[in-house]
């Protein structure tokens, strides 16, 4: 039976706390600035290490003075930068790749809802799902869909997180496209 420090962690994951440390500082060299939850969410749902290692080696390496903590997130020192081009490479390379795909994963996808801003609301009728299109100026686009149930609300606002810059390109492509004759109010129609 796992224990509270092995609990989660999946085949092949990491459970020496050494290698844990090392992880960290090769993701953090990698990938720097790289918040908590980045780490946390990347390392947690890929089963890679457990979330008490996880906690105990980021408190260790920051008190060794390895990582530093900003408020973008964790960054190496020269020391964990050394530590991390040195035994990197100790890692199972299965376990080095799945944390580096799942942090950028987990760090591209709250890019994208940085700017694409999608929620679920519970109306009346049904559900809405309410998306915004923000850039550094402000909203840009806005768009409110009603769905027939709160799963398909959910799907909604996860594809417009994903895609919603592609969604408005396109809508403002086929909007200003040159106008055809289907597309100009005949006369007396107005």
């Amino acid at each position: 039976m796992p224990d509270a420090f092995t609990a989660g962690v999946k085949l092949g994951g990491l459970n020496d706390s050494a290698q844990i440390r090392i992880l960290l500082c090769y993701l953090i060299a990698e990938l720097a600035p790289l918040p908590r939850a980045t780490l946390e969410g990347a390392l947690l749902q890929e089963q890679l290490v457990n979330y008490f290692e996880l906690s105990s080696a980021l408190a260790e390496l920051e008190r060794g003075g390895l990582i530093t903590a900003g408020a973008e997130g964790y960054a190496p020192s020269e020391k964990g930068a050394t530590v991390a081009r040195e035994l990197g490479g100790d890692l199972p390379r299965s376990v080095r790749e799945a944390a580096l795909r799942a942090a950028r994963r987990v760090a591209d996808w709250k890019r994208k809802a940085a700017v694409n801003h999608a929620r679920v609301e519970h109306a009346e009728a049904g559900w809405t799902v309410a998306c915004t299109l923000r850039d550094a100026e402000g909203e840009i686009f806005s768009l409110r869909l009603a769905m027939p149930d709160a799963g398909t609300a959910e799907t909604v606002k996860n594809r417009f997180i994903a895609h919603g810059s592609e969604i408005y390109a396109q809508l403002l492509d086929t909007l200003t496209a040159p106008a055809g004759e289907e597309d100009t109010p005949p006369a007396g129609a107005l």
